[in-house]
């Protein structure tokens, strides 16, 4: 499999503070990377590297086969970047937005006008075209973003926290056009400080904690990695609760954890046979449970584990 990005022994320090201590990075092309880590991981230094924005005091990285140190003009040329922020001027439409960036990347005025034309089809915006970009919705002003990254039609796409701050149908909305652009053969490497993101949208994960790179894989790889599986019980009958738990407890030999409003029981299982042990002694009870499951530890669970901070604390 090609690779879009590659990086080795990226290094960078900052005075005495080691912002990145030896970063191995692998984006796959056509594909969608989540970085994750805490506040101070070094996640958004090694986007600042990879962006040719900094260079590193030592190892080497590379975008679409280019040097990011040798060649940056032509990594440049590659990539596109949408942060966290706004970055188009509100008090243009957004034709105004797309057109002037065409122009600015060299495009001749009809052809600017052209690929904004496009864009704004693509991302659903045809209808507020004209209108300044500061009557338009958070969705459809993160949609206008990454509209303006894709101007100069870039291979590789960084995004920055593409949905903070957003509304859970917002987020939806990025979340579809992240996809399409994925299917279309973009290649993504994505920051987020939401989990459920990085789980939605990432191919594969890399947790940075401490300018280290501390897990990288696949979301359900990380989570069995981390530990086993959980059952979870919510008898039907709250009054059957106390009898489920003393079931639970002799199945896993552990205490389960008990939530008396919700009336669930989770205990940690080696064993994915003791789901149907567990169904069979409901059985000879005579207990009827509304939800009864196995599933892997969440990404927030997993992020604990690894970096010692609870998801909260992760920020990009």
């Amino acid at each position: 499999m090609s690779l879009a990005i590659q990086a080795e022994g990226l290094v960078k320090r900052f005075g005495e503070t080691v912002a990145l201590n030896g970063v191995d990075l692998r984006v796959p092309t056509g594909k969608v990377v989540g970085v994750l880590g805490p506040n101070g991981a070094g996640k958004t230094t090694a986007v600042r590297i990879l962006a040719t924005l900094l260079q590193p005091d030592s190892g080497h990285a590379t975008v679409g086969g280019y040097d990011v140190v040798r060649d940056p003009v032509r990594v440049r040329s590659l990539i596109g970047l949408t942060g966290q922020y706004a970055s188009v001027d509100e008090d243009l439409s957004g034709t105004e937005n797309l057109v002037l960036l065409g122009r600015l990347l060299g495009l001749a005025k009809p052809d600017a006008k052209a690929r904004a034309a496009a864009l704004l089809e693509q991302f659903e915006l045809t209808e507020a075209a004209g209108r300044a970009a500061k009557t338009y919705s958070g969705g459809m002003r993160r949609r206008l973003d990454l509209a303006a990254s894709l101007v100069g039609r870039p291979q590789v796409l960084y995004l920055d926290e593409p949905t903070t701050g957003l509304d859970p149908h917002a987020r939806n909305e990025v979340w579809a056009v992240v996809r399409r652009l994925v299917a279309d053969g973009a290649t993504v490497l994505l920051t987020t400080q939401y989990l459920d993101e990085a789980d939605q949208l990432a191919d594969s994960i890399t947790v940075i904690d401490h300018g280290r790179v501390v897990a990288e894989g696949r979301a359900d790889e990380l989570k069995r990695r981390v530990g086993g599986q959980t059952m979870l019980v919510r008898p039907t009958a709250l009054s059957d609760m106390d009898i489920v738990e003393r079931i639970l407890a002799d199945l896993t030999g552990v205490i389960p954890a008990r939530d008396d409003d919700t009336g669930l029981l989770t205990a940690p299982v080696s064993d994915p046979v003791l789901l149907s042990t567990m169904v069979r002694k409901l059985d000879e009870a005579g207990i009827t449970a509304d939800e009864l499951a196995l599933r892997l530890p969440s990404l927030d669970e997993v992020f604990l584990a690894l970096t010692g901070k609870p998801a909260e604390e992760l920020v990009v």
